[in-house]
């Protein structure tokens, strides 16, 4: 008896393939609906332990935040700086570095920036722009300490980064509390921080209160997001510096210098926290304290982790993290503590992690395991 066998056609490979695809994208999607479904499940328990109700908190997020054309404004305000922040980031790991000191370098940035609006004089919209840019600057600086250390000294950048945070920290106590630099001027002085900038020096808004109205900066870090999409996707240089992630031996041997493109990376990346320090005291307090950044740093970061990198994806990450941020103020009203908010978003963001997570470990697994098994048959 002759057992013949038919030769895959490129028809059945297609269909083969094809089935394969939709069962990763079920599979993902059933992850994520599980993952997010437990997660919610946690924080409906947390806010129960305060003795509110849940849905109570869900209903005081919504009001804050979606409930009309000003809490929805509130809600783009508060998503515009994380997402600014998602988009250096993005640049940064695309290059293969991991940088978490958005925090400091926005914090930099204001202090260089306030700097900049008290001291210079001029039309109010020049010193907008240069105080703008001296922020941009003064954060692209700092994570260029980073970058000597890295490439000097071989200093992890996960490791200076951090630590450059605590030091701007002091950085700013510093200055507003020295009256020859940033303090503020009078005899009774209250607070540490410094005066308040000119109001013709403010970042402008768009719309009018009760209506839909907030700042030009939400404009301004979406044409960054789709910017550095284009750049990262469709140039000579964004290709350059995928490559060096990728990686970083291929790029040394096509002619990458990993020093130059690398270290230009981060300060990209700096210079975008920095830009956001600038906008914060332009657009927000309007003077300097030791507390302006409100950990934009730290929430831009989760920003940039949950949508892996992708500045587009990084917009609706952004607005939803936007719509916590602006309806947690709304939350004392149930009598659930505003940091339950903050623990609510690290669950969210640990569910969304997980499932990428979760296939890039089973991969490894199995890429193990056919390596051990090949191992173990040639052995014999």
């Amino acid at each position: 008896m002759t057992i013949t066998s038919t030769p895959p056609t490129p028809a059945n490979t297609r269909a083969v393939a094809q089935t394969s695809r939709w069962s990763q994208v079920l599979t993902t999607l059933l992850l994520y609906v599980v993952s997010i479904s437990v997660a919610l499940l946690i924080a409906g328990l947390l806010v129960s332990l305060t003795g509110a109700s849940p849905w109570e908190a869900v209903q005081a997020i919504f009001q804050g935040s979606l409930s009309d054309a000003a809490a929805l404004g509130l809600s783009l305000d508060k998503a515009a700086p994380l997402l600014i922040v998602a988009v250096g980031t993005c640049i940064a790991t695309s290059a293969g570095l991991f940088s978490i000191g958005q925090e400091g370098q926005v914090v930099i940035g204001a202090t260089v920036g306030a700097m900049v609006a008290i001291y210079l004089h001029g039309p109010g919209p020049l010193i907008l722009v240069v105080t703008l840019m001296g922020a941009a600057l003064g954060g692209a600086a700092w994570a260029a300490v980073a970058a000597l250390l890295y490439y000097w000294r071989g200093v992890p950048v996960v490791i200076s980064t951090l630590l450059l945070v605590y030091i701007a920290y002091q950085v700013v106590f510093y200055a507003v509390t020295q009256p020859w630099l940033l303090q503020e001027s009078g005899q009774n002085v209250a607070s540490p921080q410094s005066d308040i900038i000119r109001n013709d020096a403010w970042l402008p808004r768009i719309g009018e209160y009760p209506g839909l109205n907030f700042s030009s900066l939400v404009v301004i870090a979406v044409l960054l997001a789709v910017g550095a999409r284009i750049v990262l996707n469709r140039t000579t240089w964004g290709f350059r510096l995928r490559m060096l992630g990728l990686n970083p031996k291929a790029a040394r041997r096509a002619g990458v210098s990993a020093v130059l493109l690398g270290s230009l990376a981060l300060m990209i990346s700096g210079a975008f926290a920095g830009f956001l320090g600038g906008a914060l005291l332009t657009g927000g307090s309007h003077r300097l304290q030791p507390g302006i950044s409100e950990n934009v740093g730290w929430d831009g970061l989760l920003v940039a982790l949950v949508a892996r990198n992708n500045p587009i994806l990084a917009i609706p990450v952004a607005f939803f993290f936007g719509v916590l941020r602006a309806g947690g103020g709304f939350l004392a009203s149930t009598g659930v503590p505003r940091y339950i908010v903050d623990v609510v978003t690290a669950i969210l963001v640990l569910a969304i992690v997980f499932p990428p997570a979760y296939q890039y470990l089973r991969r490894e697994i199995r890429a193990r395991r056919l390596a051990r098994a090949l191992a173990t048959g040639g052995a014999a």
